[in-house]
């Protein structure tokens, strides 16, 4: 690798290395292959046309934002069927068809699916079309099977096109009561209602501010991954999958997507095609050699301070989101996420910057991922 100059990417492999016969005083040879990356040239990195959409905060987005507060510090009504919006808790078992168990978990949560769901639910992290259909209205102590088709792009190998069936027994049936509006002021030490939403619509003004920015690098990326011309590692790409998804996940975080909706993307994001995990690793090469060409680094307090305004959007504690960053081994998502963002950054500062209002934005966009909410 050295002599070569060889930059390797994902995992040696060989078909033969462990089929020989080893005999005393007898050559042992055997080859390995080794993807590397990919050569490309960068296409122009300076005088693009991006298009900003103008976004404001609305009385209706604070009143939404502050209902979703009320709902996560609410309490739970006990329940003895469950009806749609409720939570069940559970005993969760997944296994394929040949009886392999993927995953077996007490006090696993699955919600009966709301009106807008169409039926469609998830378990396991598996999003399942019928899933409202195959629950029913167990009671606590029921067992329901739940069966469905693996996700081809799951991040488990096992799970991808499987015939899985999962049983969930049932613990109990609950229904979240929205906290009272002045408990809500006195639990964030407001001293009003008003003082309450003048600084939910501050967070909100933030998070604005930061899909503006995500709008825009969406653009710079489609252009770079439109323009560039790359023959992909092949092995690499069928194991990126689980990249995708790590990286996505720490994405919707960043944005402020509240952590019931981010798992629902992530069971969705599974069953989508192939080429989301091509895409995206072609776009990981293009960044990389941008981010040289460009002399972006990443400093250890850059970390800190991104996990800390993952932890803000949260509302964690952001020690113990770093811990648990750590604990996931997702440091390197976040190193990858920072150092991308700063290079689409580095881009942007040097592009033609177009605002316009948001449904004359989204009316461009259509069809493509940089369609952003009013």
């Amino acid at each position: 690798m050295e002599e070569h100059k060889l930059k390797v990417v994902g995992e040696p492999f060989s078909a033969e290395l462990g089929k020989q016969d080893l005999a005393p005083g007898k050559p042992f040879e055997f080859e390995l292959e080794v993807e590397v990356v990919p050569e490309f040239e960068l296409p122009g990195l300076e005088g693009l046309d991006v298009k900003k959409p103008i976004l404001e905060v609305s009385d209706a987005a604070v009143e939404e934002e502050i209902n979703k507060v009320r709902i996560n510090e609410g309490s739970l009504d006990s329940r003895e069927k469950p009806e749609a919006g409720d939570y069940l808790t559970g005993h969760g078992v997944m296994k394929g068809k040949d009886g392999t168990e993927f995953y077996n978990i007490k006090g696993c949560v699955v919600q009966k699916p709301a009106a807008d769901k169409n039926g469609k639910g998830m378990i396991l992290g598996v999003l399942v079309d019928d899933f409202d259909k195959q629950l029913g209205s167990p009671k606590a102590g029921d067992t329901v099977t739940i069966r469905t088709k693996g996700p081809e792009n799951h991040e488990v190998e096992g799970i991808r096109g499987n015939d899985l069936t999962v049983t969930f027994t049932v613990d109990r049936i609950d229904r979240i009561v929205p906290a009272d509006m002045n408990a809500v002021v006195a639990m964030f030490g407001m001293q009003s209602e008003a003082q309450l939403r003048e600084t939910v619509k501050a967070r909100l003004q933030q998070r604005v501010a930061v899909q503006q920015q995500v709008a825009m690098r969406q653009q710079i990326s489609k252009h770079l991954v439109d323009a560039t011309k790359m023959e992909l590692p092949q092995r690499m790409a069928a194991f990126q999958t689980a990249r995708v998804l790590e990286n996505r996940r720490m994405e919707l975080m960043y944005r402020g997507v509240d952590p019931m909706k981010i798992e629902e993307h992530m069971a969705e994001l599974r069953t989508a095609s192939g080429t989301v995990a091509q895409r995206d690793l072609k776009l990981f090469f293009i960044l990389h050699k941008a981010a040289e060409q460009l002399n972006i680094t990443v400093g250890e307090d850059e970390i800190l301070n991104r996990i800390a305004q993952m932890a803000y959007e949260r509302n964690m504690n952001p020690a113990k989101l770093r811990d648990e960053i750590v604990a996931r081994n997702q440091v390197g998502a976040v190193f990858n996420q920072v150092r991308e963002h700063k290079t689409m950054d580095a881009i942007l500062a040097k592009a033609k910057v177009t605002e316009m209002p948001v449904e004359e934005y989204n009316k461009l966009m259509k069809g493509q991922e940089s369609a952003v909410q009013a």
